[in-house]
C-alpha cells in the first residue's frame, strides 16, 4: 500500500505563493487534483516518473510548476500568483500502472493522499 502524504498548504492572500509536498516512494507517475467546496475533483497538474513529461491544467498554467526529485521521494507544487478561486482542498495522488506515462484523467490514478487545504483571500 503507498501511502501519500501532503505538506504546506494555508491562508494566503491574492497574489501571493505556497508550496505543497507530497512524499511517495515508489516508480509512480504524480498528480496534483483539487476539490472546492461543492464542486468535483478537477485535475490541477501531472508529472511523469522521470519528471521529463508535465501537464497542467489551462486555469494554472504560467502560475503553477510541477516538480519532483526522485532520490528524496518528494513532488512539489510551487503555486505563484494565486487568485482566489485557487482555495481547494488539494490531494495529491500516484498512477502504479507502468502504462501510464503522465496522465490528466482521476481514474488513472490508484493512491491518494488526505489532501491539504489551500486559501486564497482576495
Amino acid at each position: 500500500q503507498v501511502q501519500l502524504v501532503e505538506s504546506g498548504g494555508g491562508l494566503v492572500q491574492a497574489g501571493g505563493s505556497l508550496r505543497l509536498s507530497c512524499a511517495a516512494s515508489g516508480r509512480y507517475a504524480m498528480g496534483w487534483f483539487r476539490q472546492a467546496p461543492g464542486k468535483e475533483r478537477e485535475f490541477v497538474t501531472a508529472i511523469s516518473w522521470s519528471g521529463g513529461s508535465t501537464k497542467y491544467a489551462d486555469s494554472v498554467k504560467g502560475r503553477f510548476t510541477i516538480s519532483r526529485d526522485n532520490e528524496k521521494n518528494t513532488v512539489t507544487l510551487q503555486m505563484n500568483s494565486l487568485k482566489p478561486e485557487d482555495t481547494a482542498v488539494y490531494y495529491c495522488a500516484a498512477a502504479a500502472k507502468m502504462s501510464v506515462i503522465v496522465t490528466t484523467l482521476r481514474y488513472d490514478y490508484d493512491y491518494w493522499g488526505q489532501g491539504t487545504q489551500v486559501t486564497v483571500s482576495a
